[in-house]
């Protein structure tokens, strides 16, 4: 009876191996596509930092490629197309510290937030299709120099996650 059960268990271990249905095990389903074209996103915030868009732009397909079995491709006929800008970069307090003398308080804590509008276009199942803007952001204390590009690494997984969700897992 083990004997049966171990083989039966190995047959469907191989029929799901080799089924040609994509669906990861982090819940996302690419079923039909093959190819994904990754725009550059452009920066179009008020407030720029020269290395952003191209961060962002990599850190999204290396999401995408490392989470699926997509091609990346550039141009020509693919089955999704993700496209868009970022639009904001901002830095506010969001607590404020008081201080002594009759000095004019100070921010206790900021925070970066980053935007980003965002265009789906699944050419197989065109009910995926969205087009709309994800926000995230992170709180920090100190000089934000010494902080910016961390904060900025953060904020990039947490808004490539984001999109990956809304485009192949629903959410």
């Amino acid at each position: 009876m083990k004997r049966i059960t171990i083989v039966l268990f190995s047959m469907l271990l191989l029929v799901l191996v080799n089924s040609s249905c994509k669906i990861s095990l982090s819940g996302a389903s690419t079923v039909g596509l093959k190819t994904i074209n990754v725009d550059y996103f452009e920066n179009n915030a008020p407030l720029v930092v020269n290395y952003l868009s191209q961060q962002f732009t990599e850190t999204l397909k290396d999401r995408i490629r490392s989470t699926t079995s997509l091609s990346i491709v550039q141009g020509g006929e693919a089955s999704a197309h993700i496209s868009g800008t970022i639009t904001g970069y901002t830095i506010e307090p969001v607590s404020i510290q008081a201080t002594s003398n009759n000095v004019a308080p100070i921010a206790g804590a900021e925070r970066l937030t980053i935007t980003v509008n965002v265009t789906y276009t699944n050419v197989v199942d065109k009910k995926n299709n969205f087009t709309r803007s994800f926000s995230e952001h992170q709180d920090f204390t100190g000089d934000i120099a010494n902080q910016e590009q961390k904060l900025i690494t953060v904020i990039n997984k947490q808004l490539t996650d984001d999109i990956f969700n809304a485009a192949f897992a629903n959410w």
